[in-house]
């Protein structure tokens, strides 16, 4: 199954999201937050990023979810080098994205199709 990594600035946005994501029904997933310092401060850490992803690898890829753009750069530098079968960072809304990657990921999707769920998630209306 397709793990979902979650990086925030913010330990406990990505923690609620978590939470979020394992209360619509989609516990089989493995989702593991990135987020924060070392120090306890808001940020993101690029060896943070690199071990949730050795975290959330099962074999069939990772989606990384980033929040905000230099969470982005954490993303690049901890990926640099990695396998891009193995984990993908996705452009996509942080919550909406998670939550179409999760239910994807839930159905025993493979990397490409939880990617494109995560992705597709930017055109969802809200009303």
């Amino acid at each position: 199954m397709v793990g979902i990594v979650l990086v925030s600035h913010s330990p406990r946005l990505a923690a609620g999201l978590a939470d979020l994501l394992a209360e619509i029904g989609t516990a089989d997933v493995l989702v593991v937050v990135a987020a924060g310092t070392a120090d306890g401060r808001l940020g993101t850490s690029a060896d943070s990023v690199r071990h949730a992803v050795e975290a959330a690898d099962r074999g069939d890829g990772v989606v990384v979810l980033p929040d905000l753009g230099s969470a982005v750069l954490s993303v690049k530098v901890a990926l640099d080098g990695t396998d891009p079968g193995r984990a993908v960072l996705v452009d996509a809304p942080f919550v909406e994205g998670a939550v179409a990657a999760a239910v994807t990921a839930s159905t025993g999707a493979d990397l490409a199709g939880v990617v494109a769920a995560a992705r597709g998630a930017r055109h969802i209306r809200k009303f």
